[in-house]
């Protein structure tokens, strides 16, 4: 079996709709217990079978719920590496944009013991005695500055090794990086060998530069994309009237909030809320296997089925392209169902 064909049958459960396990982890806003299991329960009976967690969401705390949620149930599971949780006395309500967390701080580790310890503690949290997929999480010139550099050499001498022996021991199926930036993933091609890309916010209905060689490259080594952030932090989802739009993590600047506005304009048009738009969208293009909405709460499991199971008309993705607003080049579910 050649590389193309493990790999293949490594990423070939990966469902359309996935589950992004930040928001149980209590980022941003504070959820109980209660309701980290009632969301991922909701998932559950939905039919979503895929969840994406990290020890960074929440410093083990979202690990921890998943574990407890899926202990005994059937699920693909992928979660990260590339930092160590240190346990830590705090006060502090919010920590790295996540509220009463647990109490450890995360600090970042890519070599191998530092990927091995968050490995085995991953496990210890998920109750699991191995994953599906796992990520090294936020490399990246945009993350660490000056510090990218060494960051990307204990990574590729070390944290690099403990992945690939993981996986090779049967550990895990699936080996990848799991960042918010393009560069590095094309940075990290020229170096390693590896299956997937977590990557978020840049293949969306606002983002569209990863058709410019980056996605043919991952087609032509049959490296699968999962797009976390679909909604671009939110742009693409929030309401006119609720509060400032939000994109890439922060308040979004006029010309994005432009742009929204025209691309809502569209689908309202077609009488499709943008939102299912932005889901099914990135999921046209042959090498994107999964979408991974973050779900705070059972209304929102609900939405992100009914946008992902909505059938979206051919004139939406010809307006959109009409007004500039999608590349000409961008494969969309109509296009492609009818290659």
């Amino acid at each position: 079996m050649d590389v193309a064909q493990e790999r293949s049958q490594a990423l070939a459960r990966l469902p359309r709709l996935g589950f992004g396990g930040a928001a149980v982890g209590n980022l941003y806003a504070a959820v109980s217990d209660a309701q980290a299991r009632a969301v991922i329960d909701a998932a559950l009976a939905a039919g979503i079978r895929y969840f994406d967690t990290a020890p960074h969401y929440g410093f083990g705390l979202s690990e921890t719920r998943h574990g407890e949620a899926l202990a005994g149930r059937e699920a693909i599971i992928s979660t990260k590496v590339g930092r160590v949780l240190e346990p830590i006395e705090t006060d502090r309500r919010e920590r790295h944009g996540f509220v009463d967390a647990a109490p450890f701080e995360p600090v970042f580790d890519y070599s191998y013991d530092g990927v091995m310890r968050s490995f085995e503690a991953s496990l210890r949290r998920l109750r699991r005695d191995r994953v599906d997929i796992l990520l090294a999480h936020d490399l990246g010139r945009l993350t660490h500055g000056e510090a990218h550099a060494g960051h990307m050499r204990a990574f590729l001498d070390g944290g690099y090794r403990a992945m690939r022996q993981l996986k090779d021991a049967g550990a895990v199926d699936a080996i990848g990086l799991g960042v918010n930036e393009q560069a590095v993933c094309e940075e990290a091609l020229d170096h390693a060998d590896l299956d997937v890309f977590l990557l978020a916010g840049r293949y969306t209905l606002l983002e569209q530069a990863a058709l410019d060689g980056f996605l043919p490259r991952c087609r032509q080594r049959s490296v699968k994309i999962i797009v976390g952030g679909p909604f671009n932090s939110g742009a693409l989802v929030e309401k006119p009237g609720g509060g400032p739009i939000h994109y890439d993590y922060a308040p979004a600047g006029a010309e994005i909030v432009a742009r929204v506005e025209s691309l809502r304009r569209v689908c309202a048009a077609h009488g499709v809320p943008l939102a299912a738009a932005a889901l099914q969208f990135p999921l046209a293009h042959p090498a994107v296997a999964s979408v991974i909405p973050g779900m705070a709460g059972p209304a929102q499991v609900a939405d992100a089925v009914a946008w992902m199971e909505m059938q979206l008309p051919a004139a939406l993705w010809s307006d959109l392209r009409a007004e500039g607003l999608l590349r000409p080049d961008a494969p969309t579910p109509v296009s492609r169902a009818a290659a």
